[in-house]
């Protein structure tokens, strides 16, 4: 008879696969990051990777909902509060906090690089989907406090802030020397601006 479960310890597991997997492809790339590397950083053997993910792209998927759901979670955090302006400014908060982690700039130019499969492709997409959709209400909700500039639509704010946000992360991962706490000021002053309209 086969053992029950227990859902906290796979959580666990399948979250200790994800983490080695984020930073094997760091420090790897993506075509670098093979199945036995991710196991070494994990302490696993490859039974038991393959247990919770068929193939590298299926662990990369799962890396990127991961930072889905820290956005869904972000957002849906944020129901009920007056000021939108503020949550404008946090998003961006939340969304540099996750570029200070010392493997994002790997991260991102291992993602990057490679011609994406169609899953890893459509959890992008969604996410874009799903963050533009969010910060759409929040300008809105911004520009009818005045808060923010009114001459463009919620829709046109919210994509140009993250182009900013998108633009700043690339140049994070792009291998310049574009490092997160020198350049954030900058980038927080760029929004401020363009969202006032100045």
């Amino acid at each position: 008879m086969a053992r029950p479960i227990d859902p906290e310890r796979h959580r666990a597991r399948r979250l200790q696969i994800i983490d080695a997997g984020l930073t094997t492809f760091a420090r790897h790339g993506y075509a670098g990051a093979t199945t036995a590397a991710i196991c070494r950083e994990a302490g696993i053997g490859s039974g038991t990777f393959f247990h919770y993910f068929p193939t590298k792209d299926q662990l990369l998927v799962a890396i990127l909902c991961e930072g889905e759901a820290e956005a869904r979670d972000f957002f849906g955090a944020q129901e009920g509060r007056a000021d939108a302006r503020a949550v404008l400014r946090d998003y961006v908060t939340h969304a540099v906090s996750d570029l200070r982690d010392p493997r994002a700039a790997g991260f991102i130019a291992a993602v990057a690089g490679p011609a994406m499969g169609d899953e890893v492709v459509a959890v992008l997409q969604r996410l874009d989907q799903e963050t533009h959709g969010a910060l759409t209400v929040w300008t809105g909700a911004a520009q009818r406090d005045g808060q923010i500039r009114r001459d463009l639509s919620p829709e046109r704010i919210a994509r140009w802030t993250m182009v900013l946000i998108d633009g700043f992360a690339g140049e994070v991962g792009g291998g310049h020397g574009f490092e997160v706490e020198a350049e954030g000021a900058v980038l927080y002053e760029v929004i401020e601006r363009f969202l006032s309209g100045i």
